[in-house]
């Protein structure tokens, strides 16, 4: 056990691992090929594990935020594309619900969210600024007693399939970036066009491109307050950027796994490939960053559940690095295994191409980096 969780967290692991033996690897390649997996999102749901930290009487299991990265993790090392979705239902969207949504929001959204009956994307990207979230163009105008939206937003995972769409308009000027921007739980109807985006990895997020045409709500539609929405953004990428960490341990641990197991059973000169020296010291070298890497996410997530100053820090240390351990990891695990490793029949194919978008989703590494230059100079003794 981890000096971080506590017994509670391996039995939510346990309950976790099982759920992934059972329904997720045997349909890990099926997600790959496209399947949205709203089905797997239900069960999780019913088992507690798609919002753990949320309470029981929104369909949580009222837990804490280290349950929340550890099911991430657990997922990951199956399906990293199952853990993506997860991420954002979980650690965003009903984070969002029960701390800055009104009371009709959460009445009417929370629990379905939790429970896995109702997708919520999070549509904040735009094609003009991903990153340089607070650049967007999205706008948000009153007429009479209402919000009108208008406008394009890019690389929405769950786009195609959502029920309701959390969106980051602008509330005034643009010259005042951060501070005009609103959030809208806009629900999906025929103001709504999504189209679908072809990606490299991650598939069978029913990532989108989606148009909001004169899309109208009310003041109860509003999270976060009117240009209340950069506090609400902030916390959704901390929350988001643990998580990505955890992705990434997770996608480390499945692949090396594979590879191991590969190369115990692949016999060139004589011997098993895994009595190479050079082979030893990939692994061992692999599963030292894992656990270099699983302080640091598992730190993140207790500065979370503790309301530590300390957590935003942790948040960018623990994408950062979870990530560049994915891409590493599922490369030497590839290299371990050779032709076998490179082609449609490995499991560390489809990791290798789905860890990169972590270096790129919930804020590309050189945007995290610049926020921990400015965090860590905070910090430094």
């Amino acid at each position: 056990m981890y000096p971080q969780l506590e017994e509670v967290h391996g039995l939510v692991r346990k309950t976790a691992k099982d759920f992934v033996e059972r329904r997720v690897e045997p349909n890990a390649r099926r997600i790959d090929q496209g399947w949205y997996p709203r089905e797997l999102l239900r069960e999780m749901g019913e088992l507690g594990l798609l919002a753990p930290h949320a309470p029981p009487e929104y369909g949580g299991a009222g837990l804490d935020f280290r349950s929340m990265v550890i099911v991430v993790e657990e997922v990951a090392k199956a399906s990293p594309a199952l853990a993506t979705i997860t991420e954002v239902q979980g650690s965003m969207i009903v984070y969002n619900l029960m701390h800055y949504a009104g009371q009709e929001l959460r009445e009417k959204w929370l629990q379905p969210v939790a429970r896995g009956e109702k997708i919520i994307a999070f549509a904040l990207s735009e094609p003009c600024c991903g990153s340089d979230a607070f650049s967007l163009e999205t706008k948000a105008e009153r007429r009479g007693g209402s919000w009108v939206i208008n406008g394009t937003k890019l690389w929405i995972t769950s786009g195609i399939y959502a029920d309701a769409f959390l969106v980051a308009a602008r509330t005034g000027p643009p010259e005042e970036k951060h501070k005009t921007v609103t959030l809208f739980l806009v629900e999906k109807k025929k103001c709504v066009e999504t189209t679908p985006v072809t990606v490299m990895g991650v598939r069978g997020t029913g990532t989108a491109e989606v148009k909001f045409h004169d899309c109208e709500v009310g003041e109860e539609a509003v999270v976060g307050g009117v240009n209340g929405g950069f506090k609400v953004v902030l916390d959704d990428l901390n929350n988001g950027r643990t998580c990505v960490g955890a992705i990434g341990l997770g996608i480390a641990q499945g692949a090396i796994k594979e590879a191991e197991s590969y190369a115990k059973r692949r016999v060139a000169f004589g011997t098993a490939i895994i009595n190479f020296q050079v082979i030893q010291q990939y692994i061992a070298s692999v599963k030292a960053h894992i656990e270099a890497v699983r302080g640091v996410v598992y730190t993140a997530a207790y500065y979370r559940d503790k309301g530590s100053d300390l957590f935003p820090l942790y948040a960018q240390v623990a994408k950062y690095l979870g990530s560049r351990l994915a891409v590493d990891a599922t490369r030497t695990a590839m290299q371990i295994m050779g032709g076998f490793g490179y082609s449609t029949d490995s499991k560390v194919e489809m990791l290798y191409r789905d860890a990169k978008a972590t270096e790129i989703y919930e804020g590309a590494n050189e945007v995290v980096l610049n926020t921990l230059f400015k965090l860590a100079e905070k910090y430094e003794a």
